[in-house]
């Protein structure tokens, strides 16, 4: 019996009974749905973990102050993490190329009778370097797509020099909604503000900024701003050194791991910090990479994704079983015609390809269908998820490969079964 008259007559016996083929794909058509929709939602959960640390680059590692709550509040464990200790960094640390500082602080702001009582932000000059590299805001009305630069972010003016901050000069960059406030539309670039009791040349504006996540825009105050070098910060605000951020920038990103093994050293040559009585180093301070943030936050998205997709896998399951007693029903209902087959000279093993057919059919069919239902189902996934759900294009072939191993898998002994009829007993069921 050749190949297509076997699938003809497979098709022929599922086009028999419509209704009930139907109904039979139906859990295939929800097992591969939800194959797809899962996937979908485990790539949404690890699109949104990158999404989040976007701000640590490949090449960055993140140096902060380690704290501990006492009584209610936080404190340091140990030394400060102090501005020199960043200065001397890059001289004393072969792999790391720069570094970058900054640290907040609340202030009163004073330009003749307006008085604004806000944060400010202290910083080294690549401050708005960072800005671009982050992609967290960007000007009001900048070309969807389009690149960013450090100059996109200055309105007025400019931002303040490496050589200002080496210097702690007494200048400032104003937030274009801080500027707007203190000048009431003059121009302030050129002219002095109070800061706290200390005299600041404004030598800048930035530029109006919006969130560049469009939900986020409601909630930002990035406007409300003033920038000053970290140096002169400290030595106007502070009586003893304050703690501080560093971000160190490796000179190759491939060596990452051991540049960060260098910074260990340095710091606890710093702090003098030594081996505690069990043989182990209590550091005071912290260091994160963005594999060791990425590393556990994507075992988790992974963890949810092995999860949703053994949930669809179930569902194909059951889907199988469907298959499964359907086939089972028809070759009870067709062993008459089994039997007359076998008699006239029919093989085994066409009766097994008939029977297998049938299933591959009702399974590819259903595979089909569940395509189209699981991709028209991402959207509502994923605002059921905050928006995180990702189609992955060979979630498509995957499906439907699985798919078709099922109707195999869960057919192939409805068609051994019946190959085994016996002929003559067969022929004798009523």
């Amino acid at each position: 019996m050749t190949l297509y008259n076997t699938f003809k007559t497979a098709l022929l016996g599922l086009w028999a009974n419509k209704l009930r083929a139907m109904l039979t794909t139906l859990g295939v058509i929800i097992g591969v749905a939800s194959v797809i929709a899962m996937l979908a939602l485990g790539n949404g959960a690890r699109a949104a973990v990158e999404a989040s640390f976007r701000f640590l680059g490949a090449d960055q590692v993140q140096i902060s102050e380690r704290r501990t709550i006492q009584d209610g509040e936080f404190r340091p464990v140990g030394a400060k993490l102090t501005y020199s200790d960043g200065l001397a960094m890059p001289s004393a640390v072969p792999l790391v190329r720069r570094v970058s500082m900054s640290l907040g602080g609340s202030a009163k702001v004073r330009r003749e009778r307006v008085t604004l009582d806000m944060g400010f932000v202290a910083t080294t000059a690549d401050a708005l370097e960072q800005a671009v590299s982050t992609g967290d805001y960007q000007p009001v009305g900048h070309p969807e797509g389009a690149p960013l630069t450090a100059e996109d972010f200055v309105g007025q003016g400019r931002f303040f020099s490496p050589a200002e901050v080496v210097d702690g000069a007494e200048v400032c960059v104003l937030g274009a909604q801080t500027a707007a406030d203190l000048f009431e539309g003059d121009d302030p670039v050129g002219e002095t503000i109070h800061v706290n009791r200390m005299r600041c040349l404004v030598v800048g504006v930035i530029a109006e900024l919006e969130s560049a996540d469009a939900k986020e825009r409601y909630r930002s105050q990035v406007n409300e701003a003033l920038y000053m070098p970290i140096s002169t910060a400290i030595r106007a605000f502070y009586e003893t050194e304050p703690s501080v951020n560093i971000t160190a920038y490796v000179r190759d990103e491939k060596r990452i791991t051991e540049a960060k093994a260098q910074i260990v050293t340095y710091l606890r040559d710093r702090h003098t910090i030594e081996k505690n009585e069990a043989g182990n180093y209590e550091d005071d301070f912290d260091i994160t990479t963005r594999q060791d943030v990425l590393g556990a936050q994507q075992e988790a998205a992974n963890t949810f994704a092995v999860l949703l997709a053994a949930m669809a896998v179930v569902s194909l399951v059951v889907g199988g079983i469907g298959i499964m007693n359907v086939m089972l029903v028809s070759v009870t209902e067709r062993t008459r015609e089994i039997g007359t087959r076998l008699a006239v000279g029919a093989q085994r093993s066409d009766i097994v390809r008939q029977f297998l057919l049938e299933a591959v059919l009702l399974s590819a069919v259903g595979g089909v269908f569940g395509v189209a239902v699981g991709i028209l189902t991402i959207p509502l996934a994923a605002a059921l998820n905050q928006g995180m759900a990702l189609l992955s294009p060979a979630s498509i072939p995957l499906s439907l490969g699985v798919a078709l191993v099922t109707g195999i898998t869960f057919g192939l002994y409805p068609a051994l079964r019946a190959a085994r009829l016996d002929p003559i007993a067969a022929l004798r069921y009523e």
